[in-house]
């Protein structure tokens, strides 16, 4: 390898061993997977081009987080905030009518925990850590200003000092401050910390979650009712339609919903700090089933709080690796002895 190449590779390596925390970052701020991605890209090839005019002065990883808080900036500057239907308008009714999907609507998007969490490290960091990309986190960051998001972000959740903050941000300590404060004002009246947090080895969560898998493929609707709060919401992205009630969802799945019968659902990899699952639902014109959602579910207290159904499936699946069809019965083929 000639010493060119060597430190071609070298470079590219230092960069690309910020990548998984700068996409949660940039996903933080931006409230989209898919623009959190681009955001990073954006940073690195930045990155990579003024790398010979980086005199050190600052870290490698405090340059990084400059750059790419700039990106974010440029990105959000004139943009609507991403947001979830709750954040909308009040709650919708089982029975009544369902407005035409809103693709174009800059909702809030789920998020890979692999994609943005460490892979390994302290169990009570990395506990924190999901905290920090629940749903309910991230949209409260969106009614924050731009500003105020890098500022609560880089203080609270990556634990800079004020004066690096100031400084990333050119600006002063005291400005860092106030901004500081009127950002956590405005998360303690949201409901940023609803829910409990997650935890994959807790036997009463995951039998929960076993039970909401089960009630639902066998479309027990009194079985899968029954795991939720009474007080249990129910959104679908792109509709702006939600509902709040165990009894408004009980009528929904046996009224509007009632083509998720028969539907195959199957875990996958945690997504935004949360338990998650995919489904598939039966192709009414032929055999197999097509991508209909993918569910990210909130715990409260022992019971479902939260039904998060995202059914952007052309963009969600293949995230996570998954088909947008399955063929025949839909059950994974059994292996030949």
């Amino acid at each position: 390898m000639t010493p060119d190449l060597a430190a071609t590779v070298q470079a590219e390596a230092l960069l690309e061993q910020h990548r998984s925390e700068l996409t949660g970052y940039c996903y933080r701020m931006l409230g989209s997977a898919f623009e959190a991605e681009d955001a990073v890209q954006e940073t690195m090839l930045r990155a990579w081009n003024g790398l010979e005019r980086f005199q050190g002065r600052s870290s490698l990883r405090s340059w990084l987080y400059r750059i790419a808080t700039n990106v974010c900036f440029d990105l959000l500057n004139g943009r609507q905030r991403r947001a979830r239907p709750m954040d909308l308008g009040p709650a919708g009714l089982a029975a009544g009518p369902v407005a035409e999907p809103n693709p174009d609507f800059p909702w809030l998007e789920p998020m890979p925990d692999g994609q943005v969490l460490p892979d390994s490290g302290d169990p009570a960091a990395l506990a924190e850590a999901r905290e920090t990309v629940r749903l309910a986190f991230v949209a409260a960051m969106q009614m924050l200003p731009p500003r105020q998001r890098a500022v609560l972000l880089l203080r609270d959740v990556l634990n800079w000092r004020a004066n690096e903050v100031a400084d990333l941000l050119d600006t002063s300590v005291a400005s860092v401050n106030s901004a500081l404060q009127r950002a956590r004002a405005t998360l303690a009246a949201s409901d940023a910390e609803a829910g409990d947090p997650y935890d994959p080895s807790d036997e009463e969560q995951r039998d929960l979650l076993e039970r909401y898998l089960d009630a639902f493929e066998r479309y027990d609707i009194d079985a899968f009712v029954a795991l939720l709060h009474e007080d249990a919401t129910q959104v679908m992205p792109p509709y702006d339609h939600w509902l709040v009630g165990a009894d408004q969802i009980h009528e929904w799945m046996l009224g509007a919903g009632i083509a998720c019968q028969g539907s195959r659902i199957r875990p996958v990899a945690s997504t935004n700090g949360l338990p998650a699952f995919a489904q598939w639902r039966r192709d009414p014109d032929g055999d197999g089933y097509y991508a209909w959602a993918l569910h990210v579910v909130e715990i409260t207290s022992g019971r479902i709080s939260g039904l998060n159904y995202f059914l952007d499936t052309e963009r969600v699946f293949p995230m996570y690796g998954l088909p947008l069809r399955l063929e025949g019965d839909g059950r994974p083929a059994v292996a030949a002895r």
